[in-house]
């Protein structure tokens, strides 16, 4: 199965976790399935929506990213104009973070209002090849509406939470009712806690779409692989420190590696494997 089907299966697992979780709650608290389950999806999109529209301003600001004319950067803008043209999407806004910390990432609603960021430690840091595969990368989540997945995969996850709440309470004014409590408590525990591995799950898979993808715009897997060893051992040596670790699963690399988490909360796949990867696609010329 590619990236886009195990992306589309995991979305399909979320449904149907909040139609489960709905249906089972809906019967042992009383409570008509239909408004627990769109109620719950009318509350998280209307929440969801502000994200989508202005997530890409508030992750700008918060970085201090400044949007760069091709006058200020015409190396960069040139990378941009060259894999934006082999992708055959609009060229999105560029712009620059000044940080020293080696990384990138991209943002916006669709193709017509993007903006790919890159960290001045990356520019510094990287060729030109190596940074055209990072740029690539970022074009592939543009062209792939990833903010949209993600944005699709934190409303059905949020709608499950608030199923979960709502039925709590709810819990607490019926007296058939204990049982259903302690039920409603204790999927408010575990459902929650899946749902997050699953929305991780979706974010490793679209990265690992974005690599191959990023591979086949630029036609240099190698300095892609190269890019990411480079970007992951900077960034061992000295993580982002500021900023917000919500925003992480936005970079090409997690960038607050300072907090050592297990590999199963892991926004991003191991970038080991990711380098694999791609040296397999350079050796097959699978690009």
């Amino acid at each position: 199965m590619d990236g886009f089907g195990k992306t589309i299966a995991l979305l399909a697992i979320l449904t149907s976790m909040l139609v489960a979780v709905g249906s089972g709650l809906g019967y042992v608290l009383g409570i008509p399935i239909a408004h627990s389950i769109g109620g719950a999806l009318v509350l998280a999109f209307v929440l969801n929506a502000g994200l989508y529209f202005y997530a890409d301003r508030w992750v700008l600001n918060l970085y201090g990213a400044k949007l760069v004319p091709e006058a200020e950067a015409p190396q960069l803008h040139a990378i941009v104009d060259r894999v934006t043209s082999n992708a055959r999407i609009p060229k999105p806004k560029v712009a620059v973070i000044p940080t020293n910390v080696p990384n990138a990432f991209a943002t916006g609603r669709s193709p017509r209002h993007s903006v790919v960021a890159v960290t001045q430690g990356a520019l510094d840091l990287l060729t030109n090849e190596e940074l055209e595969g990072v740029i690539a990368h970022e074009i592939a989540h543009i062209k792939n509406r990833d903010m949209l997945v993600n944005t699709l995969a934190a409303v059905i996850g949020a709608a499950i939470t608030y199923v979960l709440y709502l039925s709590l309470f709810a819990a607490g004014d019926r007296e058939r009712d204990r049982s259903g409590g302690l039920l409603a408590l204790a999927l408010l525990v575990v459902v929650p806690f899946a749902v997050m591995l699953v929305r991780l799950a979706i974010s490793r898979t679209r990265e690992f779409e974005a690599d191959r993808q990023g591979a086949v715009l630029s036609r240099k897997p190698l300095a892609l692989a190269s890019a990411l060893r480079k970007l992951e051992f900077r960034i061992r040596e000295s993580p982002l420190t500021q900023g917000n670790p919500s925003t992480s699963h936005l970079f090409i690399v997690n960038p607050f590696r300072g907090v050592k988490l297990s590999s199963l909360f892991a926004t991003h796949p191991p970038t080991t494997e990711r380098i694999k990867r791609l040296e397999e696609m350079a050796k097959i010329g699978n690009f």
